[in-house]
């Protein structure tokens, strides 16, 4: 029998053998707190947040242990009026809103129907952002941010007023939430006064339109990204607001992980997570998951995949 008490059981390889003869090892646990502050100032019915999410998706993944992540609702409209509302983009009625989306869901390919605005249109976005409030106060910002992803795929996806109540309220209950009671709270007055604290943050980092990102660091200096980048652009930012030379990203999840976690996922959203071209999709798909595994179903001349468990 071997006399060597230095043995060992490897916990990646699983073998089991001698350990090297070393020095004892200095080890702290205390993991150092995230210093940088990531605001994403954003709106249920902004178009150009949505063709930003897998961007920001793919950030969020690959450089999440940087920095400590926060939404904040910007309040892009309360209600229409005989005056312009964003004369820049041309729309002064809820119709010329119906072009906009479509040519952004054209170009960034998420997909966007945007019909509704011509024949049922979203009056106000104060009601999703008060109940996105809501969720993040009573629960936690994982789960509004879930709700956030969810009331913009019914909007711009699959054409579903989010400013209807009972809309709002489905929503909520496949959260596994109660849907009825966080809407009806939302309405209340403390709803508003949680959206106008947001609002109040936004005026405070100088945020004029959306999506702005703005990347703090302890010392309260850091970059304003406003309109949809690039992943290089976000990375870039936090680089020179945490002063390195190298920012090293984390691996990408497995896609059956990021499905599982995400839900629903359109073929941009994968492209870009996994540096891959359109004509590749299907492949890695085949490759990626199980055939039991996920749907695939089109919308708007675009794949969408979403998981089969429960």
């Amino acid at each position: 029998m071997n006399e060597n008490n230095n043995m060992i059981c490897d916990l990646e390889t699983g073998v089991c053998g001698v350990v090297e003869e070393e020095n004892m090892e200095i080890i702290d646990f205390n993991q150092p707190k995230k210093t940088v502050n990531v605001y994403y100032v954003t709106d249920p019915i902004c178009s150009h947040c949505w063709a930003l999410e897998p961007v920001l998706r793919r950030f969020v993944e690959q450089y999440g242990q940087h920095f400590n992540f926060h939404t904040v609702m910007g309040g892009l409209l309360e209600k229409w009026h005989d005056g312009p509302i964003d004369p820049a983009n041309g729309i002064f009625k809820p119709a010329d809103v119906a072009g906009h989306w479509r040519e952004v869901g054209e170009y960034s390919r998420m997909p966007i129907d945007g019909s509704l605005m011509i024949d049922n249109p979203v009056q106000s976005s104060y009601p999703p952002s008060r109940v996105f409030k809501v969720i993040q106060k009573n629960h936690n910002d994982a789960l509004a941010f879930e709700y956030l992803r969810r009331e913009r795929e019914a909007l711009f996806a699959f054409n579903q007023n989010i400013s209807d109540e009972s809309i709002l309220i489905e929503i909520v209950n496949k959260l596994g939430l109660d849907g009825k009671a966080i809407v009806h709270e939302a309405e209340q007055q403390t709803g508003q006064q949680l959206l106008n604290e947001d609002f109040m943050l936004a005026r405070n980092l100088g945020v004029r339109g959306f999506p702005t990102i703005i990347i703090v660091n302890e010392e309260n200096k850091g970059v304003k990204i406003v309109g949809a980048r690039s992943l290089e652009n976000y990375a870039a930012g936090l680089k020179q607001v945490l002063n390195l030379e190298e920012l090293q990203p984390k691996q990408q999840p497995s896609l059956s992980n990021l499905l599982e976690k995400e839900k629903l996922l359109f073929s941009k959203e994968i492209e870009v997570m996994y540096d891959l071209e359109k004509s590749e999709i299907n492949n890695f798909i085949s490759k990626e998951l199980s055939p039991n595994s996920y749907q695939v179903k089109e919308i708007l001349g675009e794949l969408y995949f979403t998981t089969t468990t429960k």
